[in-house]
């Protein structure tokens, strides 16, 4: 016998990955023939400085982003990933992940990627606004949080101004790229988003 919650869960489940629309923006599934583009940004050492990986070769690339294409459920563990593409020119600019962290305790982590050329002209801002608002909407979600190294203060300035609050500072928690690294959590709740997109707020 299902629960009330589980079975709300059931119909509330996507099948796909949704196509997302900001006024400059299109956020969709990622697709073959994205992946010069892809490989150009996650071959960047600037792009990945701050992530778990170092600069992926062509075939790695290739591999990662069939990866994407084939999660296409909310499921846990697994992940939305979506292309973010630039509506007027049809460029990719880089891409907005939702990974499902917990099924029972409604938990989600939202993460980002963009290429140098795309930086700080308020793309990852609009594509993530329009992630959290899409999460917090359709999907049976109560929290969801971000991870950043500490020296990353476009993104966490980025959390900021989505109206996350930071939960946390680790110190020295992780050996990130062979030295001793800071991770900031930050996070925000269902009834939070709503009151922050509330007219007048």
């Amino acid at each position: 016998m299902c629960s009330t919650l589980q079975q709300k869960r059931m119909v509330l489940m996507p099948q796909h990955i949704p196509e997302l629309h900001t006024s400059r923006l299109h956020l969709r599934a990622f697709r073959t023939e994205d992946l010069e583009m892809f490989h150009q940004i996650h071959s960047d050492p600037e792009v990945v400085r701050f992530l778990f990986w170092e600069p992926r070769t062509l075939e790695e690339n290739r591999a990662a982003l069939e990866r994407k294409m084939g999660d296409t459920l909310w499921e846990e563990g697994k992940a939305f990933s979506w292309a973010v593409v630039e509506q007027q020119s049809g460029t990719l600019l880089g891409e907005a992940v939702l990974i499902c962290r917990s099924f029972q305790h409604q938990q989600a982590e939202v993460g980002y990627v963009f290429g140098t050329g795309s930086q700080g002209k308020g793309f990852a801002h609009e594509a993530i606004h329009a992630v959290l608002d899409y999460a917090f909407t359709h999907l049976p979600l109560h929290r969801i949080y971000a991870r950043t190294d500490a020296r990353n203060h476009g993104s966490r300035k980025l959390m900021e101004r989505l109206g996350m609050r930071q939960e946390a500072h680790f110190i020295q928690s992780e050996i990130f790229k062979g030295e001793w690294g800071d991770e900031v959590h930050c996070a925000i709740l269902r009834q939070e988003w709503h009151e922050k997109q509330a007219p007048g707020k």
